[in-house]
């Protein structure tokens, strides 16, 4: 049974910084798309950033472009989400999700686009509070 468990979230004031980490367990396969989702009340989740583990290419949502780092470590089947120069607007739960590669063509730009209704495995969230 895949499980994700994310850790890391906290409470900083604005332009402080937080490592988000996703652990990744039951997962058998050398490749995984993951990404870093967040959902402030009100809000729709929105797509923060993905990694495609296979080569590590990256996507990021405009918002976070220069601030956020998502990066992995294979040996320890983890995956990091670097926030710096965090804004109050980045308060939110944050939740990571996992994939397996596309079989189609393509499987890394399919990664790269994907939405969160197409990820198969959650975390549980974790919460990150930005005051100013």
């Amino acid at each position: 049974r895949v499980q994700l468990v994310e850790s890391g979230g906290g409470s900083v004031q604005a332009g402080g910084s937080l490592r988000l980490s996703c652990a990744v367990s039951g997962y058998t396969r050398s490749t995984v798309c993951m990404g870093w989702f967040r959902q402030a009340p009100g809000k729709e989740r929105e797509r923060v950033a993905t990694i495609y583990t296979g080569g590590g290419s990256t996507y990021y949502d405009d918002s976070v472009k220069g601030r956020f780092t998502i990066s992995q470590d294979n040996a320890k089947n983890t995956v990091y989400l670097q926030m710096n120069s965090l804004k109050p607007e980045d308060t939110a739960v944050y939740y990571c999700a996992a994939d397996p590669p596309s079989p189609r063509s393509d499987p890394i730009l399919r990664c790269l686009a994907q939405k969160g209704n197409e990820y198969n495995y959650w975390g549980q969230g974790t919460q990150v509070t930005v005051s100013s």
